[in-house]
């Protein structure tokens, strides 16, 4: 079996299958939970395991690139105009600085950065070799499996690509000024060759699947080691439950909600 270079021999004997059964249930936790203690455990869970699988820093850097705007825009917007603060602690016109504002802010990034670390952490640590081959064992539609490996095979070299990205840019003279504005200026000036870059290659990956008959019909045959036992069987389907209990815990009660407002209107 291929090994992921940044990974030990304990976590390549984790099916990437069961990886991917983690990282929805808490990107899932984190969707449908309204309370801060929920998202810090899943960032903290998702920081934990990458750095058992030695990923740490390449999920860290690409967290940020991801985070580092939301963040922005969250403490402009809703620090500094929050309609509901009522506790202000600076103002400068109709700007006001208040403990609910920032609190919601704070929420609201908490938030961001623990689904994209969880995500992340699973892109980053996963093979994509592996995943796609156990995929093709339980007939998931071939398409459709190289479509899902091959978005975590570009999301784990966002990072990577982000540093060659700024690297060639400060080689024909970009300057970096110091402070948080001009961070914010060099990483928009990073963000669209990145994203120039991945679609360019996505369309390269497609000719190419098309020229060896990815879309033709019939059975595929995988020759890549696939680890698993039937404890990750086990766990995996027990994950699958606790996502099916998230979802009907988050739309159930606005179902009802809904349903009485109707009734109550008729």
């Amino acid at each position: 079996m291929p090994e992921h270079p940044a990974a030990p021999a304990a976590g390549r004997r984790l099916n990437p299958l069961t990886g991917l059964a983690l990282a929805a249930t808490g990107a899932l936790a984190c969707l449908a939970a309204t309370h801060w203690a929920v998202w810090a455990g899943a960032l903290v869970v998702a920081a934990a395991l990458s750095a058992r699988a030695g990923t740490l820093r390449r999920v860290a850097a690409a967290a940020a690139v991801v985070v580092a705007p939301f963040a922005l825009w969250a403490f402009l917007i809703h620090g500094l105009f929050f309609p509901e603060g009522a506790t202000v602690l600076a103002a400068w016109g109709p700007a006001r600085v208040t403990v609910e504002g920032l609190v919601y802010a704070a929420g609201f990034v908490l938030r961001t950065a623990a689904l994209v670390g969880t995500m992340l952490a699973f892109s980053v640590w996963a093979d994509v070799a592996v995943l796609r081959a156990a995929l093709v064992r339980r007939r998931v539609p071939a398409q459709l499996g190289y479509v899902l490996a091959s978005a975590l095979g570009l999301a784990a070299t966002v990072s990577d690509r982000m540093r060659r990205i700024r690297q060639a840019q400060e080689a024909r003279g970009l300057v970096v000024r110091p402070g948080p504005g001009g961070r914010v200026l060099a990483a928009r000036l990073q963000a669209v060759p990145l994203v120039l870059a991945l679609v360019d290659e996505a369309g390269e990956r497609a000719l190419a699947l098309d020229a060896r008959g990815q879309a033709l019909p019939g059975p595929r045959t995988a020759y890549v080691d696939e680890p698993d036992s039937a404890a990750q069987r086990a766990l995996r389907w027990a994950l699958v439950a606790v996502s099916a209990a998230l979802v009907v815990a988050a739309l159930v009660p606005g179902a009802a909600r809904a349903a009485a407002a109707a009734g109550g209107g008729g």
